[in-house]
């Protein structure tokens, strides 16, 4: 009977802990009180509310203004949000989000593929798996050959594409790094050549592609872009239903996001404050949908612009380009790294 009475107690003890162990892996509550995130359906899409974004991640202050939205921890990092607006500047960096900020009531919401795909891995990059393990950089000189890319009066982008490459290789060879270029002469590759050049490297690497732009006369400014996450559309078009399928580059969506964020903001700062910045973007490139690697695409000016198409071809400028990608990229790595890691010398 003994026997009988304690072998109960033993079942029960074991269903209590399956619940209890069951119990940990349900999804909070929309409206979690423990500092969860408090998750709506607009329109039939999940968003965010801004509120909670701020208690999630530790910003100390919130200021609404009209449109307006500020969320800051002073002298650390500063979120700006315009209510209607896609765009948001993180740390003074411009990102252009797949939906707009959106108000349901009296308050403010982000939709979750843009807080999940874009917000978080800039604000907690150490929550990036083994994003820092790299030691090869693969650099892609965008055209060449047969292709020239965007042409003006002074050159060719295919041109400059390679000097600015050339110059990264070199900087980043003295701090170590093992450099793959794509092409190092004028020759044309096609763009699945170019990912199979970067696929073929088995170690982990980093994938950037070095381009210059061209549109209107009064287009300007610098912008990177990154691929597209599933259910993400191309930048400036409506989502179409290939745009659910993953992508092979789509396996490092958050990694991708934060390299975009250190290469863009550094060659920001190299440029100097008179450099019009347009944001970093999701797209749908060949070039990003294709490699295996964390992968961004770097437009560094507009060679249909006046004055752009005169800096673009000084060599200063293209040497500014080439020192913000390559002092970015030690600065990605450590930022990756796990709080107390000690913290690259590259």
């Amino acid at each position: 009977m003994l026997h009988m009475i304690e072998r109960r107690r033993w079942i029960r003890a074991i269903l209590l802990y399956v619940c209890t162990c069951m119990a940990c892996f349900i999804a909070p509550s929309a409206n979690a009180a423990d500092g969860g995130l408090d998750v709506v359906k607009i329109d039939g899409r999940d968003f965010v509310s801004v509120s909670s974004i701020k208690n999630f991640y530790g910003f100390t202050t919130m200021l609404q203004k009209g449109n307006s939205l500020i969320l800051e921890i002073p002298k650390k990092k500063r979120m700006s949000l315009t209510v209607g607006g896609r765009e948001c500047l993180m740390n003074e960096v411009k990102f252009v989000f797949t939906h707009p900020v959106t108000m349901s009531g009296d308050k403010a919401f982000i939709s979750r593929i843009d807080l999940s795909k874009l917000i978080d891995p800039v604000l907690r990059p150490r929550f990036i798996k083994n994003a820092e393990n790299f030691s090869t950089i693969i650099l892609d000189p965008g055209h060449g050959g047969k292709d020239a890319g965007a042409t003006n009066s002074l050159g060719t982008e295919a041109m400059y594409n390679l000097r600015v490459a050339t110059m990264a290789k070199l900087l980043l060879e003295k701090r170590g790094f093992k450099v793959v270029m794509t092409r190092e002469s004028d020759r044309y590759l096609t763009l699945q050549e170019r990912v199979n050049l970067a696929n073929a490297r088995s170690e982990n690497a980093l994938f950037i592609s070095i381009h210059f732009n061209a549109g209107g006369s009064e287009a300007r400014g610098i912008e990177t872009f990154t691929l597209s996450p599933a259910g993400v559309s191309h930048y400036g078009r409506d989502t179409i239903a290939s745009d659910y399928a993953e992508r092979a580059g789509n396996e490092h969506d958050s990694a991708n996001v934060a390299l975009a964020t250190a290469v863009h903001g550094s060659v920001l700062r190299k440029l100097g404050t008179n450099t019009f910045d347009r944001g970093i973007k999701r797209a749908r490139f060949s070039v990003l949908s294709g490699v295996k690697h964390p992968a961004i695409l770097f437009e560094g000016g507009f060679m249909s612009h006046q004055r752009e198409a005169r800096l673009i071809h000084n060599e200063r400028y293209q040497k500014a380009i080439a020192s913000g990608i390559v002092g970015a990229i030690a600065k990605y790595r450590n930022a990756l790294r796990p709080v107390g890691a000690v913290t690259s010398s590259r």
